[in-house]
């Protein structure tokens, strides 16, 4: 009966967190070595994400990364997103924190809405046409899942899909959970 449960919270916790659920521990994924957070600020759009409740029917997802005014180990973000469903526009403030282990590229991200610090870790970018983000948690016996593919255009060129798909597939990410984010929206907010 406690092992249900167990197997019960662990399914929850990662409904919770918003992630694709997987049997198994977090694969070991490297990130880049030698991540400048400086050239990553800036403003991102959503090109593809797993699943994720918090962006559930959200369609023009964009993210302004800026500098944290008074702490050098934050970085602020500034998260925007339309309502497929209701047209309502929604903008969330949150943070990355840079990782104290000396891996710049592996941070944590807190928003208001995840009820603890989940994984940000860069796989890799270019810093001026894509960004692959990892995010995973181990809970016993299961772990959840996230990635993004961010891009500095509304609507990349397939080219710029291409070099991000690469990363996915070398760290052997599966694409079948991506869901291309919409990004067909009449104007910015």
């Amino acid at each position: 009966m406690a092992f249900k449960k167990i197997i019960l919270l662990s399914c929850l916790v990662s409904f919770i967190e918003a992630q694709v659920p997987f049997l198994g521990a977090c694969p070991e994924l490297k990130t880049m070595t030698d991540f400048d957070p400086q050239r990553y600020m800036g403003k991102w759009y959503e090109a593809e994400r797993y699943f994720s409740v918090f962006e559930f029917g959200g369609k023009c997802v964009q993210s302004n990364y800026t500098d944290g005014i008074d702490n050098s180990n934050i970085i602020n973000i500034i998260s925007k997103q339309t309502s497929s469903l209701t047209g309502a526009r929604s903008t969330v403030n949150g943070a990355v924190k840079k990782n104290s282990s000396g891996n710049s590229a592996q941070m944590h991200m807190t928003f208001p809405y995840l009820p603890v610090d989940a994984p940000y870790w860069v796989l890799e970018t270019d810093y001026d046409t894509y960004s692959v983000v990892w995010s995973c948690t181990n809970f016993g016996l299961f772990s959840a899942r996230n990635a993004w593919i961010l891009t500095r255009d509304k609507n990349p060129p397939l080219k710029v899909m291409e070099k991000a798909y690469s990363v996915v597939d070398r760290n052997l990410i599966s694409r079948a959970f991506f869901i291309r984010t919409d990004q067909n929206c009449p104007e910015e907010f």
